[in-house]
């Protein structure tokens, strides 16, 4: 069948068709296996048309704002500086704490062309010229997953630098490497967002082949010469030992040394699917801190605790 696509279908990079005549996304580690027609992969935005593989939300956002870019949070990048933040919708996790479900689990329904929530066009060239308009020194690619909206992200990064642009980066670093390699080229600074263990991974986001793969991220990132920063949101029984932070810590310093990643360690508030636990006591990031402080990392920070003496760079 032919179909009149919307403004906002575009080709798709890092696919296959294989002989069965079914379509494989090569993007992230999930490398969805698409049979039917308008079907999306995992994170929603990926669509099969026909035979060939969509990103549905190109040049369209769910929402875009002006930031500090501490608010990423990045401290140690241009700090006092405005960023222009821009994101869409889906994912390639599905947690059960996000703080952004809302657009990250907005997803297109098989057999649909249109966006399950209203989005607004920002293309580009549009982005660019707000960001300049507004004196930004950065564009971030945030509020939702954006390893998912890969095209929009890397054509917007493109344009970017070629006006002097800064573009971070704030992301679950679920990607495979090749597409990734190609990303970093004109990627500035990301926070990279380390969820947990390997039983985190599965039981809180539903997904194998992690951590691993964040770290081997981080490591592509840190070999491209890109700033990168890492935050951990500290959820009550499921990632507060003293054993993943002092692991935390030690992968940092035997793989880059002790001051070339801050790592963030941020409080848990309830939300979506977790509701059940409370927030995050304020002494357990504390004691989070002081742990990888001892273990020899530099620039550790607490954060969602306005005003804590933690937060100061």
């Amino acid at each position: 069948m032919i179909y009149s696509l919307p403004n906002h279908f575009k080709e798709a990079m890092w696919w296959e068709q294989r002989r069965d005549g079914s379509i494989v996304c090569k993007l992230c580690p999930r490398e969805c296996i698409l049979y039917q027609d308008l079907s999306p992969g995992a994170c929603g935005v990926r669509v099969r048309v026909g035979n060939k593989l969509y990103s549905a939300v190109y040049g369209v956002s769910s929402g875009w704002a002006l930031d500090p870019i501490e608010k990423k949070p990045l401290f140690h990048f241009y700090p006092g500086s405005c960023a222009f933040s821009i994101g869409t919708i889906g994912c390639n996790l599905f947690c059960l704490h996000c703080q952004n479900w809302f657009i990250s689990q907005a997803r297109y329904k098989r057999g649909s062309l249109s966006p399950p929530i209203s989005l607004d066009t920002l293309t580009p060239e549009e982005a660019v010229k707000l960001t300049k308009k507004n004196r930004c020194t950065s564009i971030a690619y945030t509020y939702n997953e954006p390893i998912v909206w890969y095209e929009y992200m890397l054509d917007t990064a493109k344009l970017a630098r070629k006006n002097g642009i800064k573009n971070v980066m704030i992301t679950n670093g679920y990607i495979n490497d090749e597409p990734l390699r190609e990303l970093v080229k004109y990627i500035d600074a990301a926070n990279v967002d380390l969820k947990g263990d390997e039983n985190f991974y599965k039981r809180l986001t539903g997904t194998l082949h992690a951590p691993e793969t964040i770290l081997n991220a981080v490591t592509i990132m840190k070999e491209a010469g890109i700033h990168v920063e890492i935050t951990i949101l500290v959820i009550p029984e499921w990632n507060d030992s003293e054993e993943f932070f002092k692991w935390v810590a030690r992968w940092i310093i035997d793989n880059f040394g002790p001051e070339s990643i801050p790592l963030h360690i941020s409080r848990f508030f309830p939300n979506y699917m977790l509701r059940s636990l409370p927030p995050t006591p304020i002494r357990t990031l504390e004691k989070a801190r002081q742990i990888v402080l001892r273990e020899g990392l530099k620039y550790v920070y607490v954060g969602n605790i306005p005003g804590h003496e933690g937060e100061h760079t």
